[in-house]
């Protein structure tokens, strides 16, 4: 058994799947809306300037389209996995271009450090798009169901609380 499989892990792997694939729907019925979201084990979040009846109606929707097997919208260009893969990528190889050893004063390595450090931001989106793909995202949704959506309103936005069971679950 992977750690990927224990269950609050790939509960919350699920939920942000379906955090992404509602996202995709939305931004495809808004284009220019800006959305966030974020997911934990029973929920995820939107935050937005878009309606209650919307996000459920897309929240539904995701659901069924992951479930009919468009696993690609278990994945998201924006996603902040991308910034985690991103920042550890040009962390490590900065890290790595600044051991000591190196004859090279610190400012002698800094070209190197900027070309390493360009070189891994280019790398860190297809990666972590697989990361996503293959660790931070589940699509298989089967047993996911859509309970209730809470909205609450934050200034000139709303917070939606799309909360989720397992149909397993008692």
């Amino acid at each position: 058994m992977s750690i990927l499989d224990l269950p609050l892990i790939a509960r919350t792997r699920r939920t942000h799947a379906l955090e992404h694939a509602t996202i995709h729907v939305l931004n495809r019925r808004f284009p220019t809306l800006p959305l966030a979201g974020w997911s934990t084990h029973r929920a995820f979040y939107i935050s937005g300037a878009v309606s209650a009846s919307d996000v459920q109606s897309a929240a539904h929707e995701a659901l069924l389209r992951l479930r009919q097997g468009e696993t690609h919208l278990a994945v998201h260009p924006l996603c902040g996995t991308n910034l985690v893969t991103a920042g550890t990528l040009v962390g490590l190889v900065s890290f790595l271009a600044m051991l000591p050893g190196d004859p090279r004063s610190r400012r002698q390595r800094l070209p190197t450090v900027l070309l390493l450090s360009t070189l891994a931001m280019a790398i860190a989106q297809p990666l972590g798009l697989l990361v996503q793909e293959h660790v931070t995202t589940e699509p298989n949704v089967a047993q996911t169901v859509v309970t209730r959506v809470d909205s609450h309103p934050m200034g000139h936005m709303w917070v939606h609380c799309i909360q989720l069971r397992q149909e397993d679950e008692v």
